[in-house]
């Protein structure tokens, strides 16, 4: 499906459109960061390993970095980033956890 930039939109339906669009895109790279994720904690020792600090910064200073690059707020990227690196801490700890029991 071609795309439409923003300012071509005529309709509401054209936006929900795009809008659709890019979830679907987004979805998809989530998905393929994830499968780095889990792969991340497979090469890690204990659940101590799954929170890195300097990595977790590193990570929201790029992303805050090309979001100011792109005129979007690096506020609303970071609080973003912030829940998703959570989310997977917490994935590779439960993971780490399992692992170490069996």
């Amino acid at each position: 499906m071609a795309t439409r930039a923003a300012q071509n939109c005529e309709s509401m339906d054209d936006v929900r459109v795009e809008i659709d669009r890019i979830d679907e895109q987004m979805v998809d790279l989530i998905c393929e960061r994830f499968a780095y994720v889990d792969r991340a904690w497979q090469l890690k020792k204990s659940p101590a390993d799954a929170t890195v600090p300097w990595r977790i910064q590193q990570v929201i200073d790029k992303v805050r970095a090309r979001a100011q690059k792109n005129n979007l707020p690096p506020e609303l990227v970071e609080a973003l980033w912030r829940q998703m690196i959570g989310w997977f801490i917490q994935y590779e700890e439960e993971n780490l956890r399992k692992e170490s029991k069996e």
